[in-house]
């Protein structure tokens, strides 16, 4: 959880007032992140894990595949890992069309 939405759900004393720049002052985030926050904008990291090809837990299970091919002698070939990650992308949804990797 980012530091602005930390500020959002913390309990305050009574007689604190919960506006956006003293919410702002008390966790030092700045009072526009605070004011973004609580309308539902996402953060940056959130919203950039939301734009991947694979979800996180995909990739580490990407990463542990090809150490473990590494580590028994037979490393995969670098050409190979976008139709691996493209495997793994097509078995997260069965009724979403998924593209392959493109070039970038």
């Amino acid at each position: 959880m980012d530091p602005a939405s930390q500020a959002l759900a913390q309990v305050l004393p009574s007689n604190v007032s919960r506006t956006c720049s003293a919410l702002a002052k008390r966790s030092g985030v700045s009072r526009t992140t605070v004011w973004y926050r609580r309308r539902g904008r996402p953060s940056r990291k959130t919203k950039a894990e939301g734009q991947q090809y694979l979800t996180p837990s995909e990739e580490k299970a990407l990463v542990m595949f090809l150490l473990q091919m590494a580590a028994l002698g037979s490393p995969v070939r670098i050409k190979f890992i976008p139709s691996l990650a493209f495997s793994l992308a097509r078995r997260r949804s069965a009724n979403k069309v998924i593209k392959p990797l493109n070039k970038n």
